[in-house]
């Protein structure tokens, strides 16, 4: 895995989230411009990255998303993978994953041809985004601050900048650290 800048080319935090049309894997359409007026996560997202798979084995993932929906906020998982790629689940097999992992997500969109990801210059895998409810891009970056946590109990300890951002969203105050280094595996575009 490697560590990635949080510097996006399409992007950019304070600007307009880039929107974007993909289906999901139970064939519903989604897009940011739907959720107008609630917070969004967007959380680009591998099966067979190991550090993807730290978060959801120590449920710290679960746990971001279930607050995060607490907060009223939506969260879109997107698997910018290339066909035959790492990770590359077709709708059936990213549904079990789901069900295995006890995700608390609104939706699982597959982004095979990648568009979506380079429209965000999503990096690496776990790469979250957080969209304010006026479609702004509010932050950007890793889930936390431990990048070299393996375990639950360092996990645990980790300061968590999506829940922290949302936070700040809903206390009406700007996020003070709106781009991180996000830390994971590649995303494995298609070329």
């Amino acid at each position: 895995f490697t560590a990635v800048a949080a510097v996006s080319l399409g992007a950019e935090i304070g600007q307009p989230a880039p929107d974007f049309q993909l289906t999901d894997i139970t064939g519903v359409a989604q897009s940011v411009a739907q959720y107008r007026g609630r917070i969004v996560v967007l959380e680009w997202v591998n099966p067979g990255c190991p550090v993807v798979q730290r978060h959801y084995d120590t449920g710290n993932m679960q746990k971001t998303q279930r607050a995060a929906a607490a907060a009223g906020a939506v969260w879109l998982c997107i698997n910018s993978g290339g066909p035959g790629a790492q990770g590359d689940l077709n709708n059936d097999a990213a549904a079990a994953w789901l069900k295995r992992r006890e995700s608390a997500v609104q939706a699982y969109c597959r982004d095979s041809d990648g568009k979506v990801g380079r429209l965000y210059g999503a990096k690496a895998t776990p790469h979250l985004y957080v969209i304010d409810a006026a479609g702004r891009l509010a932050y950007m970056g890793a889930i936390d601050d431990r990048p070299n946590a393996w375990d639950a109990a360092a996990t645990a300890g980790a300061k968590n900048y999506v829940l922290a951002a949302i936070a700040s969203l809903q206390a009406g105050q700007p996020v003070a650290k709106p781009a991180t280094q996000a830390y994971g595996c590649a995303v494995k575009y298609a070329r």
